[in-house]
This record gives C-alpha cells, structure tokens and sequence, in this order.
C-alpha cells in the first residue's frame, strides 16, 4: 500500500462522522417536512428526538445518544446549549441556523426523491 493510499483511506471514525451528519440532516429534514418551524428556533432536543429516531430507522442504524445528537449538530453548525439535567432529562437546546435548515431540508428532498425512483 503507497502513502497515498494510506492517507485517502477513511478511518472507522470518519465514517462515523460522515453517518452521523448524513443521519442528523435526514432528521432536521423530516422534522421540517412535518411542517414545524426549525431554523433560528431555539427547540428542546425532546423535540427533535423522534425525527432522529426515525432517521436511525431510515438508516437501519442505532439511535444516537443525546450527547451523539448534541455534537453531530455542533458539526452542522447548530448552537447547542447544555441545561441542567434537573431541568430536562434531554438536557440540550437546539439552535439550527438558515442555512443548516435549508440543506438539511434539501438532503431529505434528495433522499425521498432517490427512494421514489427505486
């Protein structure tokens, strides 16, 4: 193996990182597609658990954690607060900008479209 193909090889932890947005952006896109206002909103992750939730089902994956959800977002861009946990038992507030909105809703267009024409 060359140099070059080592250093093009993905690692197991690039692939997860590659899954985990692919998953977070189906799920703030079907999450739009229920109608529910997501950008510039500040949502409690309990809102947004069932959209990831189905995303782990459309991916046939496991469900993330909170602490996955929380940094997979973070990546996306989203502002994420931690509350206290007394305060909620999902303790994050969710911030998504336009933009990440927009191209999560675009993604999950993509997927529905290439599921449709299969």
């Amino acid at each position: 193996m060359t140099n070059d193909q080592q250093i093009n090889q993905p690692s197991l932890f690039d692939e997860e990182t590659i899954e985990i947005e692919k998953l977070s952006l189906y799920a703030l896109g079907e999450f739009q597609s229920r109608g529910l206002r997501l950008a510039e909103r500040e949502l409690a992750l309990d809102r947004l658990l069932g959209a990831f939730k189905r995303a782990a089902e459309v991916f046939q994956t496991e469900e993330l954690s909170d602490e996955e959800i929380a940094e997979g977002l973070k990546k996306l861009g989203a502002r994420v607060k931690q509350v206290p946990s007394f305060v909620a038992k999902h303790p994050y507030r969710i911030t998504v900008p336009s933009q990440t909105a927009e191209r999560a809703r675009r993604f999950y267009n993509d997927i529905l479209a290439q599921d449709k024409s299969v």
